[in-house]
């Protein structure tokens, strides 16, 4: 009789439908004008970013990590949108970036991460530097977001005329009523001038807040930090603490940010079901001296497509998924984060415009190689430059941010990264067959490209 009861329940229990896995979480953590040799697990000598080391240790670093664009805006809306910039209407030749008076901004016809995954159940959260646009048909909240705290634009937008010294001089003894730049909770401005000495601790608390108020359903968050983008601030519990000065001090504040993160994600026994991605919108800005960061071994910085603008760091996350203490030389870039968390969290891909991201799953879970081979390098609107497997080739070259006008190159120049990742010898006369294939490259992506309505032109007034 005992038998044939186990047997019906064994038969009732084999009968049920299998339970789906849980979706993961995803949290992006987008700093801004963080360079390639900032951490520790990168090489810098001073500042000591001992949660990211281990974040790296306990996950994968990249070490062919790419943002989309060297300079913010257009950056963020490639990693929400999986775009190129120039296809969403987010770059341009003149206007480097969103302003105050900026009428422009990333529009509803675009699909965000957000959006895409907010379909799937998920709860979303922007907490940080949006810069997407100010107007509030273009905030978080209109692109796929629940909730938003934070700054519509950058840091050192805002500035009061009257108070502190002129020009650049204010950039190197910051102090926060130099700058009026608004803190916002949804679509109201709560403070006003924000204290900067605080952002990244309020964001950190509010990040850990949304992490804890969603055990029971899965969450998207992007915490895109202000710094450290210039005016530098840290917190009294970090201020005057690194050998990197003010730089590093910021740097280890957004390092202690990170571990209260994954701090939370592990107390709440949620780190095995969360994919956290570590990196930056561009790379340094190498004018402002000890006041930016390091591109490490790469040439130039922020608001150039020599490597050090473009290429970051990147570190991924997730225990039991991603294997530990892996680096891989893996081609990715922030683009393909979109098709990627819209894969994990049983997404759809929009079929109905181009996308230029890929799914790097098989590289997260280290089981497969990255889809992509190819990384198209613009500044604005001009394509200047094309990486295909280790060669790069430069048709037009600008040095960092605020230096120098661009430089036309027939033929041009050619790099192997491999051989060559701090771009210094220009091998294009021995390598002829190579340019014509990087040429064809970039023929076959121009004859397929349609710039979207451009939005950075627009003005207020």
């Amino acid at each position: 009789m005992n038998r044939i009861l186990l047997s019906a329940v064994l038969a009732a229990l084999l009968s049920l439908p299998a339970t789906a896995a849980p979706k993961p979480n995803v949290v992006i953590v987008f700093c801004d004008d963080l360079g390639y040799g900032d951490l520790g697990c990168y090489g810098h000598p001073t500042i000591r970013t001992p949660n990211l080391d281990r974040m790296a240790a306990e996950g994968m670093k990249f070490t062919n990590f790419y943002s989309a664009a060297e300079v913010c805006t257009p950056s963020r809306a490639a990693l929400l949108t999986g775009r190129l910039p120039i296809r969403t209407g987010m770059c341009s030749d003149t206007k480097r970036v969103l302003f105050p008076e900026s009428a422009g901004g990333l529009q509803q016809s675009e699909i965000t991460i957000a959006e895409v995954l907010k379909a799937q159940g998920y709860a979303t959260a922007c907490i940080g530097k949006w810069h997407l646009g100010h107007l509030p048909e273009f905030l978080p909240m209109k692109q796929g977001f629940n909730s938003f705290f934070g700054l519509p634009y950058v840091n050192d937008m805002d500035r009061v005329a009257d108070k502190g010294p002129k020009g650049r001089a204010a950039f190197f003894e910051p102090k926060v009523e130099y700058w009026n730049v608004p803190l916002m909770r949804g679509e109201k401005i709560v403070e006003r001038p924000a204290d900067q000495r605080t952002l990244t601790k309020r964001y950190t608390e509010e990040a850990v807040e949304i992490i804890r108020a969603n055990k029971q359903k899965p969450f998207f968050l992007y915490l895109a930090h202000t710094m450290p983008h210039v005016p530098l601030f840290a917190s009294k519990d970090f201020a005057g603490k690194s050998p990197r000065g003010l730089y590093g001090d910021v740097v280890e504040e957004l390092d202690w940010s990170v571990g209260e993160v994954l701090k939370a994600l592990r107390e709440e026994k949620m780190d095995k079901n969360t994919l956290v991605v570590f990196t930056s919108d561009n790379g340094p800005w190498l004018t402002f001296f000890d006041h930016g960061g390091s591109a490490g071994p790469f040439r130039e910085g922020k608001g150039s497509t020599f490597e050090g603008g473009f290429r970051v760091p990147g570190i991924a996350w997730w225990p039991g998924t991603v294997p530990a203490g892996v680096t891989t030389q893996e081609m990715v870039g922030t683009m393909d984060l979109f098709v990627t968390a819209a894969r994990l969290a049983g997404g759809t891909v929009p079929d109905d415009r181009p996308i230029d991201g890929y799914d790097i799953t098989p590289v997260l879970t280290g089981k497969g190689p990255s889809p992509r081979d190819t990384t198209y390098f613009y500044r604005g609107t001009k394509l200047y430059a094309v990486r295909l497997g280790p060669w790069k080739a430069h048709f037009i070259t600008q040095v960092a941010y605020g230096k120098g006008g661009p430089v036309l190159h027939d033929p041009p120049l050619l790099y192997h990264l491999g051989k060559d990742p701090g771009e210094t010898t220009d091998v294009a006369k021995d390598n002829a067959a190579v340019i014509a294939k990087l040429k064809d490259a970039v023929a076959k992506h121009s004859a397929g490209m349609v710039p979207g309505e451009p939005q950075l032109e627009k003005q207020l007034r």
